[in-house]
């Protein structure tokens, strides 16, 4: 129930990517033929080729989109796999000079695929610039000191902010955030920054997109989400400070519900339930294993969540939905992260079990790997979404904020939206984690001059 939605106007692809997707799927359908070609005759000597040269493949995958180690990791994966495919055409294959013309072919196109695949996947540097005028000459960064720890004295934020010229203000009991960064704006800050949570820097974006301004995110939160997922380093702000000197401009999308700013996600149902409690921030564990029994148990009312589906589907009762600003993965290295913030769709997943049976079924088939095809399961994409209720309210929690909203809850993703300013860099390594998304039918895209992803 996954599928992919592109948005905005087409991003056309060069005939030299297109060239090399075309030669790296040839050269993947060649081996796959040649292999079991060889081996058809040998149940056994199959497997362990097709062992072989999955591994391989998936070694090569590694070569073609990861960075340093995970590289190196893959190299050695390729070069196993290759070995036990070389092994299963030796015992499948009569002659030495048969074989060692085989294992050449294996060896030629295994060197033309890789390199070819690598030209393909890898898309031109888009978007990545500096801001004109260069670096802002009256930026302001709020700062929680509280959030992250204390992250900001922690990491001399505030010291490093006045050698690079940035204004700071620090949010004190009792101080309103909005009103802060709007007395910023109307005191002639052309750039607004925020060093703290999640929520926090969803709130100074808003003001930033609604004046035009662009903004930097300074990961000096707990969790630092939003950081992570634009590829800036999570444990360490002072990092992220370098986007004011070196003012590299990048444009991301940003989400609404009711026109109200989310950068993350926003979860309704039992997260949404239990993070309205007083005592969630202070006792996280505690709260939740009280709260569940009276939410989830057999007497429990079931949530009153509607609706409905791309294909039509009207759903009542959703125990956990989540909208978040661009989809997130769901398994592997990434798992609870967005490769990508441009791809201008909103990811929407919910469950709807409502028994331990059919809690149990999910666990199940999420353990096999075949969660999506659970029948309490939705995963999809839409560039806008709706949620009801009968109620006209809902409790939801944006970005970990604790809100009450009312319904219906109108999502609408923004694409490329918000203005970022980022450090020398980033542009690369947001690059490097767009293409861990990247999936082997993403090279049939890029072949038909479609680029698999939102520009």
């Amino acid at each position: 129930m996954t599928r992919r939605v592109m948005s905005g106007a087409p991003v056309p692809v060069s005939t030299r990517r297109r060239l090399a997707a075309v030669a790296a799927l040839g050269g993947m359908l060649m081996l796959v033929v040649l292999v079991v070609g060889l081996l058809f005759d040998n149940l056994g000597t199959v497997l362990i080729g097709v062992l072989g040269l999955s591994l391989a493949m998936a070694g090569a995958w590694w070569v073609v989109t990861e960075p340093g180690p995970r590289r190196a990791a893959g190299a050695m994966g390729l070069i196993v796999g290759l070995v036990v495919v070389a092994g299963s055409v030796i015992l499948a294959v009569d002659g030495t000079d048969r074989i060692g013309l085989r294992l050449a072919a294996i060896l030629v196109l295994t060197g033309v695929t890789l390199p070819c695949a690598r030209v393909a996947v890898v898309r031109p540097r888009h978007g990545a610039r500096v801001r004109a005028g260069g670096r802002p000459s009256r930026p302001v960064l709020l700062c929680n000191p509280w959030s992250g720890g204390g992250k900001v004295e922690r990491f001399g934020l505030l010291e490093l902010a006045a050698e690079l010229g940035v204004e700071t203000v620090v949010l004190d009991r009792g101080l309103d955030l909005e009103a802060l960064a709007r007395d910023a704006v109307a005191r002639g800050a052309d750039c607004l920054g925020m060093a703290g949570g999640d929520g926090s820097q969803a709130l100074v974006a808003s003001i930033a997109v609604e004046h035009g301004l662009p903004f930097v995110c300074v990961s000096a939160g707990t969790r630092n989400h939003f950081a992570i997922d634009l590829g800036l380093h999570p444990e360490d702000p002072r990092a992220s400070m370098d986007a004011f000197r070196d003012a590299c401009e990048r444009a991301v999308d940003f989400a609404t519900v009711n026109g109200r700013v989310f950068v993350n996600n926003t979860s309704l149902g039992v997260y949404a339930r239990i993070v309205q409690e007083e005592s969630y921030r202070d006792a996280k564990v505690e709260t939740t294993t009280t709260l569940l029994p009276e939410i989830l148990g057999r007497q429990a009312e079931p949530f009153d969540l509607q609706f409905t589906t791309p294909d039509g589907r009207e759903i009542d009762g959703a125990i956990m939905l989540m909208v978040s600003n661009n989809p997130y993965v769901g398994a592997g290295r990434d798992a609870g992260q967005r490769r990508c913030l441009d791809r201008g769709v909103l990811g929407v997943v919910a469950a709807t079990t409502r028994t331990g049976g059919e809690a149990a079924r999910l666990l199940a088939a999420s353990a096999l790997g075949e969660r999506r095809r659970s029948a309490f399961w939705w995963e999809f994409t839409a560039t806008e979404f709706e949620v009801r209720s009968r109620s006209g309210v809902a409790f939801a929690g944006m970005d970990g904020e604790a809100l009450e909203l009312d319904t219906p809850l109108r999502f609408r993703i923004h694409p490329r939206g918000l203005t970022l300013l980022v450090p020398e860099g980033n542009i690369e390594a947001a690059e490097r984690r767009r293409r861990r998304d990247l999936r082997a039918t993403d090279l049939l895209e890029i072949a038909a001059g479609r680029e698999p992803w939102t520009a």
